[in-house]
């Protein structure tokens, strides 16, 4: 990975459109590499609505021999970084550029909805959609089993919540970055038991974009590469009843997966970006990952330990999308704040070792839909 961007995010009510957001992020992303838009032969997007690759491509002003438009929700950019570093490696393409944008809020402002709570009403979900089991119901169902089957308690759940906005206090460029507390988050409007307002993501606008290039490609850049090291992909479920088990994620597979393959171990990792729509996918992610046994995850996250110098394992360490930003598939910004740590360019809120050096291995993993999907990548710096 050569080069990292993000557009705009946030609030948005300028006319600003999504095309605009993917222009905006791509142009940065070229720019941070030094690359010119001509050497971009490969191209990988997907998004909310109707946002399809041959049209962002054009607008781009792109032609690509390559394209992916894998769509499996919030892991779709880590599946299509695995997909984009497989066709470098196969000799198919030298520079892929990723790129989303979304205008999700400004959409939501405008009575205009551009996607839904579900992945549609078709097929196994038409038994559910009806009844108004939507993705946050089945986010707090699955968080409701966890509590039931390991003890966990709400209130380690809010921790989440509280140390991803300390972090996002430390981000010049999250949204929300005033300090909250455990009693702030539980004494929030109850939205889905037991998620109240501050369990779930904000919603934003904004996009992001990242370029991974051929190592002949990389000695023509200007920063350092960030290396993939290994990746897992995995698809679990659509229909809940075809979920084997609430509080096991698609990371469970994903995840060992992409670190057998790096040839590196979970607690060798210096930070994790995880996707965070609700408290309890870090969580459970951090769980299925390896960086704690299964039912140990509310210990885990007490006492500060994910927050950047908390003394534990720094996580989501822009603020995620509790905090900082969430347009929807927010799984490339993971992949950006992942890259920006290790190249030791984060300000306040940069992650250091014990000995005071950069990170060297990162791990982002998102997940689709509700716990449907899972996309690893393990990262590092040189």
């Amino acid at each position: 990975m050569v080069g990292v961007a993000l557009s705009d995010c946030g609030r948005l009510d300028d006319g600003t459109t999504a095309y605009a957001l993917h222009a905006q992020a791509a142009r940065r992303a070229l720019a941070d590499a030094g690359l010119d838009r001509s050497q971009v032969d490969g191209f990988a997007s997907a998004g909310l609505g109707t946002l399809a690759p041959v049209e962002v491509a054009e607008y781009l002003g792109l032609r690509p021999t390559w394209v992916d438009s894998t769509s499996v929700g919030g892991a779709t950019w880590e599946v299509m970084a695995a997909h984009a570093a497989d066709a470098i490696t196969a000799g198919h393409a030298r520079a892929v550029l990723l790129v989303y944008g979304s205008t999700a809020r400004a959409d939501i402002r405008a009575g205009r909805r551009t996607g839904t709570l579900s992945f549609g009403t078709r097929g196994p979900l038409q038994f559910e959609a009806p009844y108004g089991h939507t993705l946050i119901a089945k986010y707090a169902m699955a968080a409701r089993r966890h509590l039931i089957e390991y003890g966990t308690t709400v209130e380690q759940l809010a921790e989440v919540a509280v140390q991803a906005r300390a972090n996002a206090a430390l981000n010049p460029e999250a949204l929300h970055r005033t300090p909250i507390t455990v009693d702030d988050v539980q004494s929030g409007p109850l939205i889905a038991d037991p998620f109240t307002k501050l369990h779930c993501c904000l919603r934003s606008d904004g996009g992001a974009a990242v370029l991974l290039a051929a190592e002949d490609v990389v000695r023509d850049c200007r920063t350092a590469p960030v290396w993939v090291l290994g990746t897992g992909e995995y698809v679990s479920h659509s229909a809940m009843s075809e979920w084997p088990d609430f509080t096991v994620s698609p990371a469970a597979v994903s995840g060992p997966l992409a670190f057998r393959r790096a040839g590196v171990r979970p607690e060798e990792m210096d930070l994790a970006e995880l996707y965070d729509a609700f408290t309890y996918m870090t969580l459970v992610t951090l769980e299925d990952l390896g960086f704690c046994a299964k039912g140990e995850g509310g210990a885990f996250v007490e006492k500060g330990r994910l927050r950047v110098g908390g003394g534990g394992l720094p996580v989501n360490t822009d603020g995620g999308g509790l905090s900082a930003q969430h347009p929807g598939m927010r799984g490339l910004f993971l992949l950006v704040e992942a890259v920006r740590q290790l190249r030791g360019e984060c300000g306040g809120r940069q992650v250091r070792r014990a000995d005071g050096s950069l990170p060297r291995l990162a791990v982002a993993s998102g997940t689709g839909g509700w716990f449907c999907s899972s996309g690893t990548v393990v990262l590092a710096r040189e």
